[in-house]
């Protein structure tokens, strides 16, 4: 009697699904693992389980056919801005910052840093309010000025940038805090960009800069020939004022030699950093951004930025390839901030996919400073994954048709998770990991 329940459980468990989720038939595009093949991704308690050429669908609860499409690591994006505070202005004050989940998952962004929306006297507002209550994984550059981003005229005070301070909190929270924000700064002097790479120093993390303003007193080549470090971010690359050509049209040489010292060069496209004159002539001259990101807002958000996947699809009709803009907008961003666990699917990585299709056809994008451009491909997301979670499925892929449900009945927020049948919705958000 023993050996014959021995044999029905042993029989019963070898018939249960080994995974939860799998994707199946799609090219993936892993930049890390450098592949660029059609593999099927399995998904199992939040974790990649197995990339393979085939994997039968029987091995799953349940399988999504994505043949045609590409499935990629879920996008990074580590230009944003997301801090709803309830006290001051400006972008801190949540008068232009977007809360992360109306806006991410559905383009196939799993992760956003902050750039310098808070600093030393709001960050713990801002943790307690977005950073540990979202879907959307969000990390943080902490701005170097103690109020973040409080408006333009609370931005110069270099007295309320020390360096020491903002290093301690990054440290304490080094969970979160991937690196230092310098910003919007007018004086003539590098106050606040040597304060920031001293606190990059001190908590072994990369600085990001944003000129408020160009200043011959503060020439932008020496900005990113002697004062950043290697590892450190110039974000709005693509900006008209940065010097990029020659009388001639011709890149000029010291960008190169930037580059070649370790210089990120980051998209930031925001709502007024970001033109095509500087941008397609950069990129047809071997200049292409290290990372492709979105400075998003309220003002980016409506304008000619509108998100990640329409910065990705300029970048797609200059002229670069899909695993390129891919490899820029994934696992060379989490390069780029330290976070080497995610940008990738190798087997015991975060479960973060989006499952992205590119549309052929006619049409329009437009930059920070009103000119257009036309094209005939673009970006689409299909399908998005955060920790194993199914958080976007824009065409009902895992979901049952309604009427073989039966009296069926709303069960919470609609991610599937492989614990209930597509049907039966199960409400959990989960921890970030």
């Amino acid at each position: 009697m023993r050996l014959l329940f021995s044999i029905l459980l042993a029989t019963s468990l070898w018939g249960q699904p080994t995974y939860d989720l799998l994707i199946k038939g799609g090219h993936l595009i892993d930049p890390k693992n450098k592949i660029n093949a059609v593999r099927d991704v399995a998904i199992k308690d939040g974790q990649i389980a197995a990339v393979a050429a085939s994997i039968p669908a029987n091995q799953a609860k349940k399988t999504v056919s994505v043949t045609g499409l590409y499935v990629v690591p879920g996008l990074i994006d580590i230009h944003a801005h997301v801090f709803q505070g309830v006290h001051g202005q400006g972008l801190a004050g949540g008068t232009t910052s977007i809360h992360p989940d109306s806006f991410a998952q559905r383009v196939g962004v799993t992760t956003v840093v902050d750039a310098g929306s808070s600093g030393r006297s709001n960050f713990a507002e801002f943790r307690k309010t977005i950073v540990d209550r979202t879907r959307t994984r969000v990390l943080v550059f902490l701005n170097i000025g103690a109020a973040g981003m409080p408006g333009d005229a609370n931005e110069q005070n270099v007295d309320e940038m020390d360096a020491k301070a903002a290093a301690d909190l990054a440290i304490a929270n080094k969970d979160v805090i991937v690196g230092i924000k310098v910003a919007h700064y007018r004086g003539p002097d590098w106050r606040p960009v040597e304060r920031g790479v001293e606190a990059g120093n001190i908590a072994n993390i990369p600085v990001m800069v944003d000129f408020g303003d160009f200043r011959p007193e503060r020439p932008f080549q020496d900005l990113v020939l002697k004062k950043l470090r290697p590892g450190d971010i110039y974000t709005h690359a693509f900006y008209a004022p940065v010097p990029y050509f020659d009388a001639d049209g011709k890149l000029l040489p010291y960008l190169h030699q930037a580059r070649n010292r370790g210089i990120i060069f980051d998209v930031g496209h925001g709502g007024a950093a970001f033109e095509f004159k500087q941008g397609v002539r950069a990129v047809k001259q071997g200049f292409p951004p290290d990372t492709i990101s979105t400075d998003v807002h309220s003002g980016s958000l409506n304008a000619g930025m509108k998100d990640m996947l329409n910065v990705m699809s300029k970048f797609l009709n200059m002229g670069m390839t899909v695993d390129d803009i891919v490899y820029r907008s994934t696992w060379n961003p989490a390069r780029v901030i330290k976070r080497e666990e995610l940008g990738h699917l190798s087997v015991g990585a975060v479960a973060d996919i989006a499952v992205l299709r590119v549309e052929k056809g006619n049409f329009g994008f437009t930059d920070s400073w009103g000119a257009g451009m036309r094209g005939t491909q673009r970006f689409e997301n299909e399908l998005t994954v955060r920790n194993g979670l199914v958080v976007y499925d824009l065409n009902a892929r895992l979901r049952d048709n309604w009427d073989t449900l039966g009296d069926y009945k709303p069960q919470g927020d609609p991610a599937w998770d492989g614990t209930r049948s597509a049907g039966r919705i199960r409400n959990r958000t989960g921890r970030k990991q």
